[in-house]
């Protein structure tokens, strides 16, 4: 059976009842011989196997686990890549920008998700918005590396993320505290189907906002790259979001009227990531036009649900043209930059968003390289924010 619009909803709620069984069993193990120290270790192998690598040298378990897990998407094909890398070609800086701002923010609108991000302690909590942005830049500018759609290094670090997923379901179970009747598994197969939602149509909305022009042909390869990615969490056939970005965005639209709410939980997160945001990457004065470009990439609805506040001052398109300007020869180094001009009956937002990529993929980057936590984290305990 195939998602569709007349399906979504009744397909999502069977979906919130399933985890993933593979790598849920292969994970409870580790942790029940309490390899803590050795799941760390495997995540960090995982993040080097290329396709086709042998896996002889590894654990039995493990290496029956990455054979199967290695698969390619059923029906995948040539047309595919190219498409998934056209969109990379003209939009990768943007795309990882939005999805690092907009995406993670869109996923704690989910009360569930937020919920669950903020009680793993690593992944959610004080200094959770940094780690958490550190690992999935992996993901975000993984994605668009030239050949990591036919090289396996792509999906290996997707496998990483599916296990850290894992781990954070059994961290749930054997607390105790998860109340499964109301929100029914950990990380479920409706959750990942919600985070593709954000990270693929939700960004694409976004640049929509902001009046970047994406073709039909970059849109439907940037929902491509995603039905990979999809596969690779481990997601069953039957809750694989399409390739068909139309379809998914309409789907999409159906179940955000019905996830996405303001909660505690949601602005707590929110909260953290944009100080994280502010201490990390974009200080003043370069702060406020930045988030007020983030508001609008979101929508007043949905950044008002998430708590990111509003700027009378750089409510309008040439305010906020005009603050980059002013911007360009600041101590930050010029986040605007030359590009920054004012408003002359153009899109604005042109203006800023180049540089403002640039910077904030700068960041990204150098928490690949430099960051304590350049690997996916195994808790022990729930709450553990050692």
């Amino acid at each position: 059976m195939a998602l569709t619009e007349q399906n979504v909803e009744a397909e999502m709620e069977a979906a919130n009842q399933v985890g993933d069984p593979p790598a849920d069993a292969l994970v409870s193990d580790l942790i029940d011989n309490r390899e803590v120290d050795g799941v760390n270790g495997l995540f960090r192998t995982i993040g080097t196997l290329k396709h086709g690598q042998d896996l002889s040298q590894l654990p039995t378990r493990l290496a029956e686990f990455l054979q199967e897990a290695a698969a390619e998407p059923p029906g995948w094909s040539e047309a595919d890549v190219k498409a998934a890398e056209g969109f990379f070609d003209n939009h990768h800086g943007v795309a990882s920008m939005l999805q690092g701002t907009v995406g993670l923010i869109g996923t704690y609108l989910s009360p569930t998700g937020a919920f669950t991000l903020r009680s793993t302690g690593r992944l959610g909590g004080v200094e959770g918005p940094g780690r958490r942005l550190s690992q999935s830049s992996r993901l975000f500018i993984g994605m668009g590396d030239r050949g990591a759609l036919r090289d396996g290094s792509l999906a290996a670090t997707v496998t990483k993320v599916r296990l850290v997923h894992s781990s954070v379901r059994q961290l749930h179970k054997k607390s105790g505290e998860w109340d499964y009747e109301k929100w029914g598994e950990p990380v479920s197969q409706k959750y990942t189907a919600g985070a593709i939602g954000v990270f693929s149509v939700q960004v694409l909305e976004a640049m929509k906002n902001l009046g970047v022009h994406v073709s039909d042909e970059d849109r439907q390869g940037f929902m491509c790259a995603w039905h990979y990615v999809n596969h690779y969490l481990g997601t069953p056939e039957r809750w694989l979001m399409p390739k068909d970005v139309d379809l998914v965005d309409r789907m999409w639209r159906i179940e955000r009227e019905k996830e996405w709410k303001e909660t505690d939980d949601g602005k707590f997160m929110t909260e953290q990531a944009l100080k994280f945001y502010e201490r990390e990457m974009v200080p003043p004065p370069a702060y406020a036009p930045f988030v007020a470009m983030v508001r609008h990439a979101l929508g007043d609805k949905y950044a008002d649900m998430a708590g990111i506040p509003s700027n009378a001052a750089l409510d309008t398109g040439a305010a906020l043209a005009s603050a980059g300007h002013g911007l360009a020869g600041n101590t930050f180094g010029g986040l605007f930059g030359e590009a920054a001009k004012e408003a002359t009956g153009t899109n604005p937002y042109d203006a800023i968003l180049g540089q403002a990529s640039k910077a904030f993929n700068s960041v990204q980057e150098y928490a690949l390289t430099h960051d304590k936590d350049d690997q996916p984290q195994m808790h022990q305990e729930l709450h553990d924010n050692r």
